[in-house]
């Protein structure tokens, strides 16, 4: 699958733990996403076009109205990286 550099940034910091905490209208639309890491530091290459990609291709999932995190489907997707720690 064809994953985008943002879109793998994202997927990355989900994959270890993170989430995309969500904001909705009136109207139930969501209207702004923030990417918080594991550490709680907010990502921003997390914008609403990329959300909006990544849960289409159904590779992030919210349940019970929670934030939303990374589903198998995600974890296949996204390609290792070197963690600086």
């Amino acid at each position: 699958m064809n994953v985008s550099r943002h879109e793998q940034r994202v997927l990355h910091a989900l994959a270890q733990g993170g989430a995309i905490h969500h904001q909705k209208s009136e109207r139930g639309d969501i209207v702004a996403v923030d990417c918080m890491t594991r550490d709680g530091w907010r990502l921003s290459d997390c914008t609403l076009a990329v959300f909006t990609r990544l849960r289409r291709r159904r590779l992030v999932a919210s349940k019970g109205g929670g934030p939303y995190r990374i589903t198998r489907e995600g974890l296949a997707a996204v390609r290792a990286q070197l963690d600086n720690r």
